[in-house]
């Protein structure tokens, strides 16, 4: 009797392999994002889509707040070109807040990807956090000090 992992057997290499180069075009993790804006090389507008007291609290350093509730065609128009990339986030892998700002962004017809993990994965990382209503506004907080909303994140996990 096989296992769990064996009952349903694995795809053909051919479909493996455009379903995994396709997932390419949908996300980008938290260590590709950090090191573009390390090495400046931002080439895509970084969005923290939870609540702006949640952003406040700590957010990705250089991203900028843009609840997905709050998001419009008009507010994005009014500030980016119809060729911006966006990348999102929210809380972390059991939040679906970056999910719906990245069908808002889609719907509207920009380019968007979703950084995986968001505010956790950030955090697992070991990457610092900002602190403040502004992209880098206010000091860096550690891992350990950063919390999401009401859940603390970092070594009290």
């Amino acid at each position: 009797m096989p296992s769990l992992v064996a009952a349903v057997p694995a795809a053909a290499s051919a479909e493996a392999v455009r379903h995994f180069a396709a997932k390419f075009t949908f996300e980008t993790d938290c260590w590709d994002v950090h090191h573009a804006l390390q090495n400046g090389l931002q080439d895509f507008v970084l969005l923290d889509v939870r609540g702006r007291n949640a952003y406040a609290e700590a957010h990705v350093p250089g991203a900028i707040s843009l609840p997905h509730a709050d998001i419009t065609a008009e507010r994005i128009a009014a500030r980016w070109p119809a060729d911006t990339l966006f990348v999102v986030y929210c809380a972390g892998p059991h939040c679906n807040g970056a999910d719906r700002a990245a069908l808002k962004l889609a719907s509207l017809g920009y380019a968007v990807k979703i950084m995986i993990g968001g505010m956790t994965g950030w955090a697992d990382e070991g990457f610092a956090f900002a602190k403040g209503r502004e992209p880098g506004s206010v000091d860096t907080v550690s891992v350990e000090t950063a919390s999401i909303g009401t859940a603390s994140i970092g070594t009290a996990a």
